[in-house]
């Protein structure tokens, strides 16, 4: 079956197996690497995309469910140089062995996307769906807040230079 849909900003035609896996089809068809397996059953959040702004377990969804969707993976938020969770996470120490840090990540965008300035129950809430074995959340919640004040930061910067008051 041909979907059609925008994949990190960019438009994708493609023919995809009807049962096949949106997880499958991005990390195996598409080259996604940061999609990744860990349950298969939506528990662990390591296959977590951005679906229309939302984070979504990709292993949970068919790929024909993308059709006329937007999707974005961490190599989409590389490729635009939105790096800020990425730094912040790696400065904070909350990776360790790395194989859930993509799921975390993308459902953290999600967050700070929607609420800039979240506290430590919103950030919890929000990071429900991502599990690590390697480490505890004490230094993702960090990273979480460190990179709401970098991405703070960045936009008060940006505001400043077009002359804008109160742009945060």
């Amino acid at each position: 079956m041909k979907i059609r849909f925008k994949l990190n900003n960019k438009d994708i035609e493609y023919d995809v197996e009807e049962y096949k896996r949106a997880l499958d089809f991005l990390r195996d068809d598409m080259r996604m690497t940061s999609v990744k397996e860990g349950c298969g059953e939506g528990e662990c959040g390591a296959c977590t995309i951005i679906l229309n702004g939302k984070n979504v377990n990709s292993c949970m969804i068919l790929a024909v469910e993308l059709d006329g969707q937007e999707v974005w993976t961490l190599e989409g938020l590389n490729e635009i140089g939105d790096t800020s969770i990425q730094e912040s996470y790696i400065e904070k120490g909350a990776i360790q062995c790395g194989f859930c840090t993509p799921g975390f990540i993308m459902s953290t965008k999600v967050l700070l996307d929607n609420n800039p300035d979240p506290d430590d129950n919103e950030i919890k809430e929000a990071l429900e769906g991502n599990l690590c074995r390697c480490t505890g959340y004490t230094k993702i919640i960090e990273a979480v807040k460190l990179a709401s004040t970098k991405l703070a930061e960045k936009n008060t910067t940006v505001a400043d230079k077009r002359g804008e008051k109160n742009a945060v």
